[in-house]
Formats: structure tokens, C-alpha cells, sequence
């Protein structure tokens, strides 16, 4: 199994991701995987020399060298188009050409995005538009969410994609038995929310490949009580960036309480393990990234500021997918949907 990794992407590229692949290569020596290093050839072999490599570890970390890099502030579909040579590119290609199965990066998600839904390896027929999920902490684990930021506008169609397609994935990935899918609304009622809304729950009642349970209010997204949870990637966005924040702050205002005095500072001792898996349960990191479903090919997009440990998760989560056959099971899917042989499909 070979999994493209683009080692320029991330706030403090290559140092994460060559760090995490090597990582990820000691520690899954067992799953006969290689970790292609995308990117500047002579950058990213001189941080791979600062690593231990024995034991034959540098054969399973071999280098594609791409001379051009996706910078942050670059318009996602100009920087594609411009930059073939980039390391994002590059990558995506080595999956459309089967020299890779599949492709991982923290560096620019739009272009990223862009170049995998436009080019390589593209859209999966059938599929109106390709959706970002994410893994979401949940009181009972882990749930999905998506559309996460690929598509701010959509039809009340593509909120029923999103739900068979993440249905899939939360069955093969998360190993969901039956996943309930919710539709983000304001309310809990049929009736409420927007047209949009509205008229996806009419369509999702009766989609096939889907357990819908109804709608699904903000609050009630961490209960649990809904294995994938499907919204416009516009309003997704904004509740993940919301909750990590709160999460964020809440951890923060805890640690300053607990070393205020030294009562405190004598009971944080006594808690810290229960604080500490309080912290794990709550780590973006260990879920290792966010898929793009819907394309012909396996796409993990991840945090820019990614640590080695989260690049190592987000290599994991890639080979997953490969491993238990998500994108040909949402082939499938689209296939029933449209029966005709590709020559025929314009």
C-alpha cells in the first residue's frame, strides 16, 4: 500500500509531515505500507536526514520530487492551474495514475480541493458534489460531519449525497453497524429550518442506503445520538471552528483555575489523569484529518498546524479507507443510481 503525502503542506513544512511519516512508517512496518514524499527534493531530503532511518526505514519513504508549492494566501483554483508542478498536484496525480492509494495533506484545503474535484483524480460519477467531512467528538464516540467546508451553497440533493456518502464511511471507517443520519436544522420539527432544509428532509425520508432519523439541533451534536450529521459546508464550517474554539477555551479556563492556588494546584494533581483522557477524547489530532468523499479517489485533508502525531493518525485514517474499500462502496452507491455504461454517460 503507498499513500502520497504532501510533505510541503503545513504550517511548518516539511518538519510535521516528514516527521509524521516516519513516524507512521516505524509504526505500521506490519501493513507492508510506503509513505511517498511529495515535494522539493533537496528540502525534503535533508529533514529526512535528521531522522533515524535504520533498520530500512528510508526504503519505505521514498521521494517524488515537485518543484512548486500552493502558498496560503494563492486562489485555490489558480494556484492548481498554474502551479502543475506543485506538490499537491503532483500527489493527486500519482492517485489518478494508481502509483498511490491515496493522498494526505495539511497544506492549502482549497487547492487541494479543488485540484482533486477538477483534475485528479476527479469526481466519482454520480456524485454532484464532492463533500469535506470530519470525525466529531461525541459523548459515544466518534460521528461524522459533513459538508465541512467544500460547498457554501448547495441543494437540498446534495445534503442527500452527503448523507449516503458519509453513511459508507461511517459504517467502514468508524465501524457503525447502522448509521443514523441527522439533518442540521434550528429545531427538531420536520417543519423547521430553512427551504433548504425543509426540503431535504423530504427527499432524505425516503433516500435509499440511508438510516434518517430527522433533524438534529446544534446542541444535540456532541450527544452522540446521531452516527453522521449532513449541513452545507458553509454552516458545517462554522460549527466545527465554533466548537474547537469552545473546546479550546474551556480547557484553558480549567488549567488556569486548577493552578490559581495551591488547594487547586493539590487537586489538579490528583485529577490529571482524568483530565488528561478528558483531553484525549477531545483530540482533533487522533482522528487524523478530514476525508473528501465523493471523489474517485482517497483524499485526507488535514489541519495546517498538524503536529508529526496528527500527520502519523492522518496516514492511518488514509490507509483505512484504502483497506476497507470506502470509495468502491460509494461507487457502488451511484452506480444503482445510474445504470448506464460510462461510453454513455456525456
Amino acid at each position: 500500500m503507498r499513500i502520497a503525502l504532501d510533505a510541503m503542506g503545513g504550517d511548518d513544512a516539511p518538519v510535521s509531515p516528514v516527521a509524521g511519516a516516519v513516524l507512521a512508517a516505524r509504526q505500521y512496518a506490519d501493513r507492508d505500507l510506503t509513505i511517498v514524499l511529495v515535494g522539493k527534493e533537496d528540502v525534503v531530503r535533508a529533514e529526512l536526514a535528521r531522522h533515524d532511518l535504520s533498520g530500512g526505514l528510508e526504503k519505505r519513504l521514498p521521494i517524488v520530487n515537485a518543484t512548486e508549492v500552493v502558498e496560503m494566501s494563492e486562489h485555490p483554483a489558480q494556484a492548481v492551474r498554474r502551479k502543475k508542478d506543485s506538490s499537491v498536484v503532483v500527489g493527486l496525480n500519482l492517485v489518478k495514475k494508481g502509483e498511490a492509494e491515496a493522498f494526505v495533506s495539511a497544506g492549502h484545503s482549497g487547492a487541494t480541493m479543488a485540484a482533486a474535484t477538477l483534475s485528479a483524480p476527479g469526481r466519482i460519477r454520480g456524485v454532484e458534489r464532492p463533500a469535506l467531512a470530519t470525525v466529531f467528538p461525541a459523548r459515544t464516540g466518534p460521528i461524522l460531519l459533513l459538508d465541512v467546508g467544500a460547498n457554501t451553497e448547495v441543494k437540498p440533493e446534495y445534503l442527500v449525497q452527503f448523507a449516503q456518502m458519509g453513511t459508507v464511511y461511517a459504517r467502514k471507517v468508524l465501524k457503525k453497524n447502522n448509521p443514523k443520519v441527522g439533518l442540521l436544522s434550528n429545531g427538531e420539527e420536520d417543519n423547521k429550518g430553512s427551504i433548504l432544509t425543509q426540503e431535504a428532509f423530504q427527499l432524505l425520508k425516503t433516500a435509499p442506503g440511508i438510516n434518517f432519523g430527522g433533524n438534529v439541533e446544534g446542541k444535540d451534536v456532541p450527544s452522540g445520538d446521531f452516527d453522521v450529521v449532513v449541513t452545507d459546508g458553509f454552516t458545517g464550517n462554522i460549527l466545527i471552528k465554533t466548537t474547537e474554539g469552545v473546546a479550546s477555551l474551556l480547557l484553558k479556563i480549567i488549567r488556569e483555575e486548577l493552578t490559581s492556588n495551591l488547594v487547586n494546584k493539590l487537586a489538579a494533581a490528583v485529577l490529571k489523569p482524568a483530565f488528561n483522557r478528558v483531553r484525549a477524547r477531545m483530540d482533533y489530532e487522533k482522528y487524523g484529518g478530514a476525508p473528501l468523499l465523493g471523489v474517485n479517489g482517497i483524499v485526507i485533508i488535514t489541519h495546517g498546524r498538524m503536529t508529526a502525531e496528527g500527520v502519523k493518525h492522518a496516514i492511518r485514517v488514509a490507509g483505512e479507507t484504502y483497506q476497507n474499500g470506502t470509495v468502491e462502496a460509494i461507487r457502488e452507491i451511484f452506480a444503482k443510481a445510474d445504470p448506464r455504461p460510462v461510453e454513455s454517460v456525456s
